[in-house]
């Protein structure tokens, strides 16, 4: 634990070194962020801030997660092989959202990105591919579920790798819904990965330990430029990437049912937009008329308009979200 936690100090000030010329970069390349003209009238003043910021989390962490493991990756060992699933997750997503946010920059539909479904298509298509590597490998707890009370894994076979496609497919998405104010994505994904570090080191899967807190590392590194006022957003490109990897982290512990939990805002952000939509559709087939159920969803934004501070809002989902993944340690100590 201690050499993960070194992890985290080097990964920080990696990333921090690199923050500086990223920012440059994305100045100089016009890669600004687009704001919704529907959302709260303090967003637009966010206008142009450089995006794709997600790059300065997923360099570093590959980069460091390479050299710790270049001999086992050499000797194709298992544990190099199982390293390789979360950092070719993170760079594939991250690749994904890199298109992403290039097309809402200059694409031809500035603002909105690549078309959603086309994009969804992708995702559908990756996450299976993982889930399939995973199963086939085999990781340690692939095809597997730890459940809490229970004290053994439960075996799932086959039917493990929809369940495990759909998880990392829904949770890169959620990361992404959460990724709308400054240091809200940021810290908490820094807490979920530390979160399933400690699951991990419970269960003595070392080379976990070390990836989780590089990552955590590289989140706080991105929080510097991303704290209120932000200098740089992680767009898609980090939101994707970061959920996606998460997912997979979970699932490489066996403790995937504890993601609800540990990724507690992430998931309630996303149940917000889910049940909007529905409640916008069912009144206006029923009363002829849309209504809403938020002020304006994701989550985040229905706090904003009820008169929450930007501030207030994240420091306060951050709080919450550090009390779910104690939550979900002490659940991961009861498996």
């Amino acid at each position: 634990m201690d050499f993960a936690l070194i992890l985290a100090s080097i990964s920080f000030l990696l990333a921090v070194v690199w923050g500086p010329l990223l920012i440059r970069i994305l100045r100089h390349y016009k890669i600004g962020k687009r704001i919704r003209i529907d959302g709260p009238r303090g967003h637009q003043t966010k206008l142009g801030t450089p995006t794709m910021g997600g790059l300065m989390i997923v360099g570093p962490v590959v980069l460091i997660t390479i050299a710790l493991n270049i001999y086992n990756l050499l000797s194709q060992t298992l544990e190099g092989r199982s390293i390789l699933v979360p950092l070719g997750v993170m760079l594939t997503y991250a690749l994904v959202g890199a298109v992403d946010d290039i097309a809402g920059v200059r694409g031809m539909r500035r603002g909105e990105g690549y078309p959603a479904r086309r994009k969804i298509v992708w995702e559908i298509v990756l996450s299976l591919v993982v889930a399939l590597v995973m199963y086939l490998l085999p990781l340690q707890f692939a095809g597997e579920v730890g459940v809490p009370g229970i004290h053994r894994a439960v075996e799932l076979g086959w039917a493990w790798v929809p369940i495990a496609a759909f998880l990392i497919l829904s949770s890169s998405n959620a990361v992404n819904l959460t990724d709308g104010l400054d240091g809200l994505a940021g810290t908490v994904m820094a807490g979920a990965f530390g979160g399933y570090g400690v699951i991990a080191l419970l269960q003595g899967q070392g080379y976990l330990v070390q990836f989780c807190f590089i990552v955590v590392g590289a989140c706080f590194a991105f929080l510097w430029y991303n704290a209120h006022p932000a200098q740089m957003f992680m767009g898609d490109t980090g939101s994707l990437a970061l959920g996606a990897t998460l997912g997979t982290v979970a699932l490489m512990t066996g403790q995937w049912l504890l993601l609800p939990v540990v990724a507690l805002i992430p998931v309630a952000e996303t149940v917000s937009v889910v049940l909007q939509v529905l409640y916008f559709q069912y009144t206006k087939r029923r009363f002829g008329q849309g209504r809403r159920l938020f002020k304006m969803s994701p989550l985040h934004h229905h706090f904003e308009l009820l008169g929450w501070s930007e501030t207030q809002v994240v420091q306060r989902f951050w709080l919450v979200e550090l009390l779910a993944v104690m939550a979900g340690v002490a659940l991961a100590l009861w498996s």
